[in-house]
């Protein structure tokens, strides 16, 4: 079976429910060969059988290099993505895979770790304590906090060795319905440890502002996307390209990407999620609502991620 140069075929050689709506898929290469070598943190992007790609962390055992482990979260309300990798897919069935990319590595100048975790964000968490754990220098603790027992992936393996005596699960349904004291764990820096923090929105938040007494360096965060959600107050507007002289008109209801694509505009894209940064385009006139999780402070001025970002003003001109 042939490859493209961008692309892995793997089959997936295991499929399981690990959670409510979640799913664990094991994938190898057909004749068992090595895989590319990750590092902890690291994502795959994944092509679903609809045709669309998607990237999830890699949550298994970076020393493992027979098998790459994901989890996918079936989001019924979500783009499509996870629907179609969930439901379309059987064991022994191939899927293309890209090579592993790692924008959340553990910092090899920490001398420990404090992981946060919020539901699905356990994912790259897991692979990043199985590299420790091979590792053996260096202590860390997790704090994995989820809805329910019933919505928590890998709950019997947090529980057991090697992780009962480093990890800490809190549900906040189902532990006296109270959330999590975050700031127990942030009030008082620690000396050489670094934070790694994944999960929704809404925690990542409260992790930032508990954490702006420590040093910047110090703080990791990595997200599984920008709220890609319609809201109330999207208006439409009109986009002018400055190459072309084309002018384009989003709806309210739609996206800046999508209705570049239904003009016939070739703008690169993966995530579709406001992560990946492979939409950035030149922002030369107009005000742009940022979405997104990739633009520095200083790129907003002037780019915009036509993925999830939208205009603010009337009007906007693009570099295309």
């Amino acid at each position: 079976m042939s490859e493209s140069p961008a692309f892995m075929q793997l089959q997936i050689m295991s499929k399981r429910v690990i959670a409510k709506d979640t799913h664990g898929l094991a994938l190898q290469r057909p004749d068992g060969a090595d895989l590319p070598a990750f590092e902890a943190g690291a994502h795959l992007t994944v092509k679903v059988p609809s045709g669309i790609t998607r990237q999830y962390s890699l949550c298994g055992d970076p020393d493992n290099r027979g098998t790459y482990e994901i989890a996918i979260k079936r989001e019924a309300n979500g783009r499509g993505g996870s629907v179609s990798l969930v439901d379309d897919t059987e064991v022994g069935q191939f899927i293309e895979v890209g090579a592993p990319v790692n924008a959340f590595g553990l910092d090899e100048k920490a001398k420990s770790f404090l992981l946060v975790a919020g539901g699905i964000g356990i994912t790259p968490m897991r692979a990043m304590m199985w590299r420790l754990h091979n590792e053996g220098l260096r202590p860390f603790k997790l704090v994995y906090l989820t809805r329910d027992a019933q919505s928590t992936a890998f709950l019997d393996e947090m529980k057991s060795e090697p992780w009962a005596g480093n990890a800490r699960v809190h549900h906040d349904h189902g532990d006296a319905g109270q959330a999590f004291d975050l700031w127990k764990l942030f009030e008082k820096p620690a000396p050489g440890c670094h934070v790694y923090c994944c999960g929704p929105k809404r925690l990542m938040d409260e992790v930032k502002d508990m954490t702006g007494h420590w040093a910047s360096s110090a703080i990791h965060f990595e997200s599984f996307g920008a709220d890609t959600q319609a809201r109330a107050d999207d208006r439409a507007f009109t986009v002018a390209l400055a190459r072309t002289g084309k002018t384009v008109q989003v709806g309210a209801q739609q996206s800046l990407l999508h209705a570049l694509k239904a003009e016939g505009v070739a703008v690169p894209s993966s995530c579709e999620s406001g992560t990946c940064g492979s939409c950035k385009v030149r922002l030369l006139a107009g005000e742009a609502d940022h979405r997104d999780l990739v633009l520095m402070d200083e790129e907003k001025r002037d780019h915009i991620m036509v993925c999830v970002s939208r205009a603010c003003s009337d009007d906007m001109v693009l570099d295309l």
